[in-house]
């Protein structure tokens, strides 16, 4: 049977990855996949994450199954991060492995439940989005994003987009950092896109997968607490990959907000349905460093320094850049990625440029011309930005 089959096309962010692993040039450079680096070109392992580690290899008795919503001290961690001490809300967390573990029981639940809706995500939006989507057999549909130039947000677009999904349809927005743009709407636009969802009767699902990288941990729920003034539900997708460095641990969570207690524990009895069909319970030690963390005054002060390093450092990374770009006299303008957020901004490069860049130059670029800036650093700076300023010339 084996035989029968054709090569999978490889995915194209993970599969950018191998390749750079595979090319032997020595001064590659790697601004593809979502990983936050330091100055000196690693991923860091936190200060608090490893007291985390100490104290729970100190302490830990037992390697038994978690529930099937996972740790119970890391789902109520993680509603409280979310909803900033927000009761009033009937709201319960499922453990996850990782976010796109958190989207893929979203949307099993979706397409079981209501197989009618459809899915909508933004143009652009995280390119495994609508592959998520569509292996769990829900339609996936588009709504506009940015404007042409991928420069701001387009809110009327967007709007008159939205306007076409039916009640019951699923809007998948992004909560900050938008992915791949780093464009994110301000609180009146947030308030518009609100409102609409409330009166289309749109269920919102909410990829929050960079809170903390964007202004600040509250400032980042800016667009979630907007959306519970107006929504009756939600569903939220969290990750802890970036803001707590745990990318191997794969750390997430699905949240469900309801208005009425009995319907969100009817929905949580279906939610662990597709818990149980998928992997039957989440792993246990990436969340239990997160609930040590969250739960610990001490540590959780040394992890919000640890937090705002990481977000001033690719803020920083964004002035040298679009400094040293202008320096070199390219036609280009970046100056716009100054108002973006997180660690992605759509650079505006071809594909072509982007090609060019990986035969020539060995810079590994998205080929939408999305650019992590986390990956940039003090060392590598000059040579990526010569690197573009050739594919320009």
């Amino acid at each position: 049977m084996f035989e029968t089959l054709d090569m999978a096309p490889p995915d194209s962010i993970l599969g950018l990855s191998e390749a750079f692993h595979k090319d032997p040039r020595p001064h590659k450079i790697n601004l593809s996949v979502g990983v936050f680096i330091d100055d000196h070109g690693r991923t860091p392992i936190l200060a608090s994450v490893k007291e985390a580690e100490r104290r729970l290899l100190e302490s830990e008795h037992s390697k038994g199954y978690l529930p099937m919503a996972g740790l119970p001290e890391y789902d109520r961690q993680v509603r409280r991060l979310l909803l900033d001490g927000d009761t009033d809300r009937p709201a319960v967390a499922v453990q996850t492995p990782g976010g796109t573990g958190a989207l893929r029981v979203a949307a099993d639940f979706l397409q079981g439940k209501f197989p009618a809706a459809r899915v909508w995500c933004s143009h652009p939006t995280w390119a495994n989005h609508p592959n998520i989507f569509a292996s769990a057999g829900l339609t996936v549909q588009r709504y506009d994003y940015c404007d042409a130039a991928h420069r701001q947000l387009d809110l009327d677009a967007l709007l008159k987009s939205l306007e076409q999904a039916a009640p019951g349809d699923v809007i998948c927005l992004h909560a900050c950092c938008h992915n791949p743009t780093g464009i994110d709407p301000d609180e009146d636009q947030w308030r518009q896109i609100a409102e609409l969802l409330s009166r289309r009767r749109l269920l919102p699902l909410v990829d929050f997968a960079y809170q903390g990288f964007g202004d600040g941990l509250l400032e980042d729920t800016l667009g979630l607490r907007e959306l519970l003034k107006t929504c009756d539900e939600l569903l939220v997708c969290s990750s802890f990959s970036k803001n707590f460095g745990l990318y191997s641990e794969r750390v997430g969570a699905l949240t469900l907000v309801a208005r009425e207690p009995h319907a969100l524990a009817s929905a949580l009895s279906h939610v662990k349905t597709s818990v149980r069909t998928n992997y039957s319970n989440p792993p246990r030690h990436g969340a239990a460093i997160v609930a040590t963390i969250l739960g610990d005054e001490d540590l959780h002060h040394v992890w919000q320094r640890e937090l705002a390093g990481m977000r001033d450092r690719i803020h920083d990374m964004r002035r040298l850049f679009i400094e040293r770009m202008r320096a070199r006299g390219v036609p280009h303008d970046f100056s716009f990625m100054l108002q973006h957020r997180g660690m992605f901004s759509l650079s505006g490069l071809t594909h072509l440029q982007v090609d060019e860049l990986r035969s020539q130059h060995a810079l590994y670029i998205v080929g939408s011309g999305r650019i992590n800036v986390a990956g940039m650093t003090h060392d590598n700076m000059d040579r990526l930005c010569d690197a573009i300023a050739a594919v320009f010339k």
